[in-house]
């Protein structure tokens, strides 16, 4: 594909997609909604505006008439990646600031029946290592993105079940940017590639009373076929080294079951386990020397624990507050990729939800995402550490009913 083409594809995509390896693997829980003030507490079963169709497109049966929700975000990653050679310039911070966002519309055909589409990205990782790192002539920047578009469709069967389903239209897209050594010309190259992969999720939600609901979804994997030569050289050797890119573009399945209690007109408790199946994505093979290795990069699954509570301020007002933690998808995280710092991780959200009229509401959400140390252990002579990784979202989101 032509650099212009690709280039336009990443600013698409960034309507849709702000995103990092942190969130157990490289899917994300903030799409820019409330759901982020709560830590994605109770996302499969609250069901409260229509960005429930991410979550659990069963959900959409909760909604009265015709809802848009739209959702726009900032993120800053803290992400410093530190050489263990002090000879050898590092990178510094690989992520910065960054902007998302998302799009969901649910429209009644009746009162059992509602058919929606979202527009939102939660996979992926971008990269930027900067012009003058060591490692310039392996890797530069490193982007991969999925926007996905999922029109869904939602029935209740009797006033305790309703059913789900969405089909997720899945654009990637993966960029690979670095400097060839003087020997070969002596300037930059980007290799890249865009696919398009489908998947679907389904979606059951129980409602026992008017105060409990429960809700499971299921996702599907998205197996993306990106064709990109990954391989640069490595300082002082010159050696060539092929990136474990194989290992990083695909999203496993997973699996969402969340809670929601109404206390009484003031307080409601959520809560939420999930699972996503990142050790069937362990295989990967580089290439070193000309040699091809199986990867030493052991994945395993992860698993995601979400609570969080619910304050009705007053009559107009909602108050949120929530807290998340994921495992993560390394077994050792003294030998993770260059590519996918990732590691388990704590989050902290809160935020208000303010009902401006009876068709609108506004709402701002805050989060906080800390994660465990890692090290890259190979290639060797760019070894190093990702310390005390952090990020820092905000968030505004709008709902209208028609």
């Amino acid at each position: 594909m032509e650099k212009r083409s690709v280039k336009w594809a990443i600013a698409l995509m960034c309507l849709g997609l702000t995103v990092q390896a942190q969130a157990g693997g490289l899917y994300l829980y903030e799409l820019g909604t409330e759901d982020l003030g709560l830590a994605n507490a109770g996302s499969a079963a609250r069901a409260q505006d229509a960005s429930v169709i991410a979550n659990n497109p069963a959900g959409m049966t909760r909604l009265q008439g015709n809802q848009f929700t739209v959702g726009a975000q900032l993120l800053y990653g803290d992400l410093d990646y530190s050489l263990n050679d002090s000879d050898l310039d590092g990178p510094g911070n690989v992520v910065g600031w960054m902007p998302g966002g998302s799009a969901f519309y649910s429209h009644s055909l009746s009162k059992d029946v509602k058919l929606g589409v979202g527009l939102y990205g939660n996979f992926g990782l971008s990269l930027d290592f900067g012009d003058t790192w060591a490692g310039h002539n392996l890797v530069k920047e490193a982007t991969l993105m999925g926007l996905t578009l999922q029109p869904s469709l939602a029935y209740r069967l009797n006033d305790k079940w309703s059913v789900g389903a969405g089909l997720g239209i899945n654009y990637g897209i993966f960029s690979l940017t670095r400097d060839l050594t003087t020997l070969r010309g002596g300037y930059e190259v980007e290799e890249d590639d865009t696919d398009i992969a489908p998947n679907v999720k389904l979606g059951i939600l129980f409602e026992p009373s008017a105060r409990t609901r429960l809700g499971l979804a299921y996702t599907s994997k998205v197996d993306y076929e990106f064709d990109v030569d990954a391989t640069g050289t490595l300082p002082r050797s010159g050696r060539s080294w092929t990136l474990p890119v194989d290992a990083m573009i695909d999203a496993p399945q997973q699996v969402m079951f969340s809670a929601v209690q109404v206390l009484n007109d003031k307080w409601s408790i959520l809560g939420e386990i999930g699972w996503q199946d990142w050790s069937s994505l362990g295989e990967a093979e580089i290439t070193a020397n000309n040699v091809t290795l199986q990867s030493s990069l052991d994945f395993q699954d992860t698993w995601h624990a979400a609570a969080g509570f619910q304050f009705q301020f007053s009559t107009a007002t909602r108050l949120n507050f929530g807290v998340a933690y994921d495992t993560s998808m390394y077994d050792d995280q003294g030998n993770i990729s260059l590519l996918l710092p990732a590691g388990a991780a704590w989050r902290l959200g809160t935020g208000v939800q303010h009902q401006l009229n009876d068709r609108s509401s506004l709402g701002v959400a805050v989060e906080w995402l800390l994660s465990e140390s890692a090290d890259v252990a190979s290639p060797d002579v760019l070894a190093g550490s990702y310390d005390n990784p952090q990020m820092y979202f905000i968030a505004v989101n709008y709902s209208f009913r028609f």
